[in-house]
């Protein structure tokens, strides 16, 4: 045998091996398109889950997504987050924060005159 010489090469292993390689490359393939296909369906699952009131919306970006990349980001954000929730922690963390800009009673200081 010399170095030049391929082994395997026009026999019925060779073309079993070709079989196999192609059966993997191909279910490979199959199985990396099916899994970025449910990754990228994960914000319509997660609407209907939640029976989501905007399900059409989440639905059109997630589709819209496919072209546009961060499409699906925006339709990720609606379907995870409650936006009533998040409008009201907003609105209270608004209402009651501190006014710095005006004294309260505490902190104003009192000057007293030595009569």
């Amino acid at each position: 045998m010399s170095l030049l010489s391929v082994p395997f090469v026009g026999t019925t292993a060779d073309t079993v091996l070709h079989a196999v390689a192609t059966v993997v490359l191909v279910a490979t393939v199959a199985a990396a398109v099916y899994g970025f296909w449910k990754f990228h369906e994960l914000p319509i699952n997660k609407a209907h889950s939640k029976n989501h009131h905007q399900i059409g919306l989440i639905t059109a970006l997630t589709w819209i997504g496919f072209i546009w990349h961060w499409v699906w980001v925006v339709a990720v954000i609606l379907a995870f987050v409650d936006m009533e929730k998040a409008i009201i922690n907003l609105r209270d963390t608004w209402r009651h924060a501190p006014k710095s800009s005006q004294p309260t009673n505490n902190d104003q200081v009192t000057i007293q005159e030595d009569a």
